[in-house]
């Protein structure tokens, strides 16, 4: 698979490069905003980086061109500034997540392979997550090949946390982005994510879902990298 990395310091784009390389992916430098923007609509790609602070072009006018041209491409935003205003702005733009810097490269890593794992479940339908499999055409749960009959608040909540493995939802987030309800109480949350567990992880020797104390829950793998 082909990335493209849009970053004009040289230093930081070899290192990105070479850690993306151990992942098998051919990696594509732009050093400037108007060749990276060139290259993601001219050529094909599994996944672009995009630093937003760059010469001639800034990452959010290339990730806005890149969606206004039609291309659904994951693309991973990458800057030195943390603001809650610069990640409105890039998520908002079309960007799938947003890194800042200095970050540690198992962290890119684990960013980029869970985009990669995200569009290939758009683009197929399924999720694999150890022996948890998820058919999203078909609405089919299984675990183990053992079928798990969920209703469909379960199903939306299991959805939401697969598709963001190894991220943190919190209760807020599940009640108003993924069920659209902004009336009910964060206990029904609490009752639902109990219910699932059940259903989802009584009978395994291990444990997909987990509370994050303080912050919310995530769905994530034995080797949690990502």
């Amino acid at each position: 698979m082909r990335a493209l990395l849009v970053e004009d310091d040289a230093e930081i784009a070899a290192q990105i490069a070479a850690t993306l390389k151990k992942e098998r992916l051919d990696v594509q430098i732009a050093a400037n905003g108007e060749d990276g923007l060139d290259e993601a609509l001219s050529r094909s790609y599994a996944i672009a980086i995009l630093d937003v602070m760059l010469p001639g072009r800034d990452g959010w006018s290339i990730c806005d061109e890149i969606r206004h041209a039609g291309i659904n491409m994951p693309i991973l935003m990458l800057t030195a500034r943390d603001s809650i205003e610069d990640r409105v702005r890039g998520l908002e733009g079309g960007a799938d997540d947003y890194l800042p810097k200095p970050f540690d490269s198992r962290e890119l890593v684990a960013r980029v392979r869970a985009l990669l794992r995200r569009d290939a479940v758009h683009r197929t339908g399924q999720i694999e997550i150890e022996d948890l499999s998820i058919d999203t055409n078909a609405r089919t749960v299984t675990r183990a090949g053992i079928s798990i009959k969920l209703t469909p608040r379960e199903y939306s909540l299991l959805i939401a946390l697969a598709r963001n493995e190894g991220r943190i939802l919190t209760r807020e987030v599940i009640l108003e982005d993924v069920w659209n309800d902004e009336e009910s109480l964060e206990n029904t949350v609490n009752f639902h994510i109990t219910s699932l567990r059940k259903k989802i992880d009584a009978t395994a020797a291990h444990k997909l879902i987990h509370t994050v104390h303080g912050f919310g829950y995530t769905l994530k793998r034995s080797g949690g990298d990502s």
